[in-house]
C-alpha cells in the first residue's frame, strides 16, 4: 500500500458533514492537509517524555489526565468514530488499574510516553493477556509485559459501530494468533483490534470496496474553536492519519497547521 497523496482532498466549508457527535456545532471548521508516511507497527520502548505528558499528576481515582488532541469521524453524515472529552472517558489508569476493569473482548489502548509513536491497540483476552498485532506478528503476550510501564484504557465506544458479542470477538482476535508479515492484512494495531471487535472489512487493507459517493472526514479538534477536517476515500487511509497526527503531539500538530493556514 503506497503512499498516495490524491488520496486527500481539500474541502470547502460547504462540503464538511453538519453532524456533530455531541449534537453541537462547533465555530469555523478550518480544513488542514495530511502528510502520509510508511506503516510501521510500534516499538514498545523507552523514550523521553514529550511535553503534553509532563507536570501530570494523577488524580483521586489512580487516573491522569492527558492534553492530548481530541477526534471525530464520519462517513458521509454518519459520526463513526469519537474521541471528544465532553463524549467520553478519556482518562488513562495504570495496569494494576485497568486490569480491574477489562473484560473479555475488551478494546485496549496503550498510551505511550513518547513523542514519536502512536498508541497501541490490543484485545484483552483475560487473565492479564491481551491479543495483538506486534511487528508483523499476531501475538499473545502479558499485558504487564508488553505494557513496559505504559499507561492504558478501555476504548470500546470510540467506533460507533455495532460490536460482536464477546465470544466472536475472541474467536476473531485467536483465529489469527501467528500470522506473520505478508500474511497479515492490517496495517496497524488499531486496525486489527477494531477489526476483530466490530468484524468490518473496512479495517482490513484493500478491504473496502470504494465508490464514487464514498467520503470519510477526519475532524481534528485542536480547541472549541479549532477544528481541522480532512477527507478521505476508505477508513484505512482515515486511520493512517489518525495516527500519524497522535505520533506528532498536540504541539507539532498546532505548528504544523498554523503553517499550512498562514498564520506563522
Amino acid at each position: 500500500m503506497g503512499n498516495q497523496l490524491d488520496r486527500i482532498t481539500h474541502l470547502n466549508y460547504s462540503e464538511l458533514p453538519t453532524g456533530d457527535p455531541s449534537g453541537i456545532e462547533k465555530d469555523e471548521l478550518r480544513v488542514g492537509v495530511a502528510y502520509f508516511f510508511s506503516d510501521e507497527e510500534e516499538d514498545l520502548d523507552d523514550r523521553s517524555q514529550p511535553e503534553n505528558y509532563k507536570d501530570r499528576s494523577p488524580g483521586e481515582d489512580g487516573h491522569l489526565v492527558l492534553n492530548e488532541i481530541e477526534y471525530s469521524a464520519f462517513c458521509c453524515q454518519e459520526c463513526i468514530f469519537s474521541k471528544l472529552r465532553e463524549n467520553e472517558d478519556l482518562h488513562i489508569y495504570s495496569i494494576t488499574s485497568l486490569l480491574s476493569m477489562c473484560k473479555p473482548g475488551d478494546l485496549l489502548e496503550l498510551v505511550y510516553v513518547t513523542s514519536d509513536q502512536p498508541p497501541h491497540w490490543a484485545v484483552y483476552e483475560g487473565n492479564g493477556f491481551i491479543i495483538h498485532l506486534h511487528k508483523g506478528e499476531i501475538r499473545k503476550d502479558s499485558l504487564y509485559e508488553i505494557s513496559n510501564g505504559r499507561l492504558g484504557r478501555i476504548v470500546n465506544n470510540w467506533y460507533r459501530y455495532r460490536p460482536l458479542p464477546a465470544d466472536l470477538v475472541m474467536q476473531n482476535a485467536c483465529g489469527h494468533l501467528g500470522l506473520r508479515s505478508d500474511e497479515i492484512c492490517w496495517l496497524n494495531s488499531e486496525s486489527f483490534a477494531a477489526w476483530c471487535r466490530f468484524g468490518k472489512r473496512e479495517f482490513k487493507a484493500g478491504g473496502e470496496v470504494q465508490t464514487a459517493d464514498q467520503q470519510y472526514f477526519l475532524k481534528i479538534h485542536l480547541s472549541e474553536s479549532n477544528v481541522h477536517t480532512l477527507m478521505f476515500r476508505s477508513l484505512e487511509d482515515l486511520i493512517r492519519e489518525k495516527r500519524r497526527v497522535d505520533a506528532r503531539g498536540k504541539l507539532r500538530v498546532l505548528k504544523e497547521l498554523s503553517i499550512v493556514n498562514g498564520k506563522q
